[in-house]
């Protein structure tokens, strides 16, 4: 799971089924009774757009083993209820790991019906390491700083010098989080929403998690289930696949997602004058990045930098227009302006997204185990790469440093759960940073709950975007805790959007790629993916 950096401040690699990562000694008992965490006090933070929106902290213990030890802080935000209903608190998280959820708690109560987000405290977090939170992690700063090697490794130089970023990546980690690196995995992330839980007085929590947000509401529901009111997840991670095997997957799943680009753009030949055979555009894209490579445009976009351009087109539809612009105009007219424009707007690496960074490697790198002989990441790889190219290097790098990682790893244990009030999932059967699968296993898994599809659809992130049959399912679970019951694989089945049209081509500037901006009316797809980020 990945996320981007702009934003990481949001699938993949998002990512990521029936696992968790729990101290090997541990058990999926709750930990015995500690002291209350302080109740929160709330401060106005509102703006001009959110007007009603509050700040708080928690401190909560860095070591659930000795609650009494260092304290870390955890930022909060809510945008509280104003009907005389009242259903309680409703945590929200946009995925990651590493996405910063303060600001989606305004966007989820704004985007919900207006009867619906009355009735809850909308609880935006963020993670412990993560944003606003204490101690925020940054292991090395402008990581990601452009021109990087090419990611696919046809010669030992190139190798090699992917090698050592990983290896001084993990290395510094270490030196500068010794302390920390060890607690920054789910089961303390999930442990710290039970203490939000507690310093909000509430006996149960709603929960609503995009993206590897689904995945701390798997992990959560099992170590508390008697403390899950409603449950609502989208875009499911696959826990049978944490995480090594979740990213080889999410390779396949994207390479699918960038034909689909390509597809699209030999449909709309008159606009962007590319060709009608989508297979004849996908060697123009990598004729462009073979170019790139020898000659990176602006200081900025190499061969690396493209693919981390053009990925966000694989988590949303909604950037194809600008991507294609910015593909023709470098291969049609020779102007690069158009593909640096994309990067920076799209793909560059901010402070944030190097906070981001560091904690999805934290995480990911300690939840499980990966392989620590390189030899094997070459050999899955480059047998990846040969059938679906278009990620799989860029997925290995960004996640090679969890092969050298200083901390140990954590054992796994089954999310499957019995236990739990109904559950409503989301999943789009074309979605790549969570690949289908993941919705099914955990419909599965997760014994009460139900499934709703979005047959056809190919984004990540698909409720409070759009679609209004599937925020009718999740507008009338939220209201009374209905869902749907069906037969089958899904419970019930929404149509996709329609792709969008070379019409709305603008240069891919994302309007709300900062993580800042105030979602609009109606509701739009780029309102949702400006908080939710890639790459996670």
């Amino acid at each position: 799971m990945r996320r981007s950096a702009t934003v990481l401040g949001g699938a993949a690699v998002v990512l990521a089924g029936t696992v968790v990562a729990v101290p090997a000694a541990a058990s999926t008992s709750v930990p015995s009774a500690t002291a209350l965490p302080a109740k929160v006090s709330w401060k106005k933070c509102g703006t001009d757009d959110n007007p009603t929106l509050q700040c708080g902290s928690v401190k909560v213990p860095l070591d659930y083993a000795k609650p009494k030890g260092r304290q870390i802080t955890l930022a909060l935000s809510r945008v509280p209820h104003t009907a005389e209903k009242y259903q309680g608190p409703l945590l929200v998280n946009p995925g990651g790991p590493g996405g910063s959820g303060l600001t989606l708690a305004a966007f989820v109560a704004s985007s919900l019906p207006k009867a619906v987000a009355s009735q809850y405290d909308v609880i935006g977090f963020d993670p412990r390491g993560v944003g606003e939170s204490k101690p925020a992690l940054d292991c090395k700063p402008g990581y990601f700083n452009p021109v990087r090697p090419a990611s696919v490794p046809r010669t030992p130089a190139i190798e090699k010098a992917n090698l050592e970023r990983a290896k001084s990546f993990a290395a510094a980690c270490g030196r500068k989080y010794a302390s920390v690196l060890p607690y920054i995995n789910t089961i303390n992330a999930v442990k710290d929403m039970d203490s939000i839980r507690k310093s909000l007085g509430a006996k149960k929590i709603n929960y609503f998690g995009y993206s590897y947000g689904t995945y701390l509401g798997q992990v959560y529901a099992k170590l508390f289930p008697t403390h899950v009111r409603r449950l609502v997840l989208d875009s499911i991670v696959n826990p049978d696949g944490v995480w090594y095997d979740a990213n080889i997957s999410q390779d396949y799943a994207f390479d699918a997602r960038h034909k689909a680009l390509m597809a699209w753009i030999a449909k709309y030949d008159s606009t962007y004058k590319l060709g009608t055979d989508p297979a004849r555009i996908e060697a123009k894209w990598y004729a462009m990045q073979a170019e790139l490579a020898k000659h990176p445009v602006g200081g900025k976009v190499g061969a690396a930098e493209l693919e981390d351009t053009f990925i966000p087109g694989g988590y949303y539809n909604g950037y194809w227009p600008g991507l294609a612009t910015a593909f023709a105009a470098y291969v049609n007219d020779k102007n690069a302006a158009p593909l640096v424009e994309a990067y920076e707007n799209l793909a560059a690496i901010d402070a944030s997204g190097d906070n981001g960074y560091s904690v999805y490697t934290a995480v990911q790198c300690r939840d499980a185990s990966w392989p620590r002989d390189w030899k094997q990441w070459q050999k899955d790889n480059w047998a990846v790469y040969e059938k679906a190219p278009f990620m799989a290097w860029s997925n290995a790098w960004y996640n090679a440093p969890c092969a050298f990682w200083p901390t140990k790893t954590l054992k796994p244990v089954n999310v499957a759960n019995s236990k739990l009030p109904p559950v409503l999932l989301f999943q789009a059967t074309d979605d790549a940073a969570t690949p289908y699968q993941g919705g099914v296993t955990v419909h599965r898994l997760l014994k009460h709950s139900s499934l709703v599809v979005e047959q056809g659809g190919g984004n990540h992130g698909i409720t409070l975007s759009g679609n209004a049959c599937l925020d009718k399912y999740l507008a009338k679970y939220l209201t009374d805790g209905t869902v749907p019951r069906g037969h089958g694989t899904a419970d019930a089945t929404c149509k996709k959007l329609p792709d969008p049209k070379p019409a709305a081509a603008q240069p891919a500037t994302a309007s709300a790629l900062t993580g800042t901006a105030t979602p609009a009316t109606p509701v739009t797809g780029d309102d949702l993916h400006a908080l939710l980020g890639f790459r996670g």
